[in-house]
């Protein structure tokens, strides 16, 4: 069964959340639902099984915050939330301590790169939630130091995106181990088979909450394509840099491109960090915070790192390569038009690439205009390519347009 969004809901009254929560809301200034959290909370709370469907920025952590911390207090249990990022993790615990801090809720934050010590001492402290990425939560499952046998709500968030890089292995291995009288919420910007396939598996007769259609690009976002011989990439961004003046995100294919373009950003006098796996958490925290903040102007990441980027603000997100699947668009430029704000995406793409811009404008539904900027040199898809001769040869053959 599928629900979409119809009439906007103008409070939180009338969702069947506790009084206590309604005031917490309101301090907090969450006064209007979104179209997510006014759809799921209801069902939620009602205990039944959800996918909802919504890109970033829509409200979920109080999609399934609210209902997840009311049903905790009135029964015994703990929930559990899985997702593919540290910095998505951290993101979630904190948006959930604000809202339970006052009534007492406890929280542990398993994620890596953090001290095993300090997690362990949160375990041991009984919390109420574990907030945890699938692989460290799967470390405690072999040490045998969490159980997760009083699990009576599960979330997976950015579902689609923790079995793109390959969580799908530690997702079963955590969901043989959870009772199976439990609800549970799955959370997606896209519905991919292999998200139905775990639904069917894992699922009690879920309740699809849609929003958006899945795969359905943010709608205040400006689109726009540029097609760019690769040596000119950097030049391009060097240009779009100067045109804009606000804070900007900057996605690269690659944890090495990510380091050289940063590199190049900041040789060019801009304020530059860079997120990626191959930085430590504390380097993590200390540039998203300083993107935040203002300290960096620019932020140059990789789509594994990019989940939890949820800042407000950013003028412009440049795919300076475009993603290796086309999901990964959709979440890309989610980061910017959050909130009901404008906001503008541009990206980057070879004359080799048609058959991936093709893949994102079918899944978006929408054909991406092509800009050209004056001083760069205009390229169209197909053009024949010849590369020189190596050491061993032709790397890569010709390529033809077949006519």
């Amino acid at each position: 069964m599928t629900q979409k969004f119809s009439h906007p809901q103008t409070t939180f009254d009338g969702l069947g959340i506790a009084p206590k929560l309604l005031q917490i809301l309101d301090s907090l200034k969450f006064t209007i639902p979104t179209p997510i959290q006014h759809k799921s909370i209801p069902v939620a709370i009602e205990g039944k099984d959800i996918i909802g469907i919504a890109q970033t920025g829509t409200g979920k952590t109080l999609a399934f915050g609210v209902p997840m911390i009311q049903k905790l207090a009135q029964k015994k249990g703990m929930g559990l939330i899985l997702l593919p990022t540290r910095e998505l993790a951290e993101q979630v615990n904190h948006e959930l301590q604000k809202l339970g801090k006052s009534i007492g809720l406890r929280t542990a934050l398993l994620i890596g790169g953090a001290s095993m010590g300090l997690q362990r001492q949160m375990i041991r402290q009984r919390p109420h939630i574990i907030i945890s990425t699938p692989g460290r939560l799967i470390d405690f499952l072999k040490q045998r130091v969490v159980n997760l046998q009083t699990v009576h709500i599960l979330v997976l968030d950015e579902a689609d995106r923790m079995l793109d890089i390959g969580f799908a292995p530690q997702i079963n291995e955590i969901l043989r181990t959870l009772p199976k009288d439990r609800q549970t919420m799955l959370f997606s910007a896209t519905i991919p088979h292999e998200i139905i396939r775990l639904a069917t598996q894992h699922m009690k007769l879920p309740l699809r909450i849609e929003v958006a259609p899945s795969g359905t690009a943010a709608e205040k976002v400006e689109q726009e394509l540029i097609v760019v011989h690769r040596g000119e990439k950097m030049r391009l961004l060097e240009k779009l840099l100067y045109d804009y003046k606000g804070s900007v995100l900057v996605f690269s294919r690659t944890k090495y491109g990510a380091k050289r373009i940063t590199h190049e950003v900041r040789n060019l006098g801009h304020r530059a960090a860079e997120i990626h796996s191959n930085r430590s958490l504390a380097q993590r925290r200390e540039a998203l915070a300083g993107f935040k903040t203002g300290k960096y102007r620019i932020l140059v990441a990789t789509d594994i790192a990019s989940r939890g980027i949820d800042v407000k603000g950013i003028e412009l997100v440049i795919n300076f390569d475009l993603p290796d699947n086309s999901q990964d668009y959709v979440h890309r430029i989610g980061r910017t038009g959050r909130a009901g704000h404008a906001g503008r995406a541009i990206s980057f793409a070879t004359p080799e690439q048609r058959g991936d811009v093709l893949a994102i404008e079918r899944l978006i539904r929408t054909t991406l205009p092509v800009r050209k900027i004056e001083g760069i040199s205009h390229v169209q898809f197909g053009a024949p390519q010849v590369r020189s001769f190596g050491p061993r040869g032709f790397r890569r053959r010709p390529h033809f347009r077949r006519r």
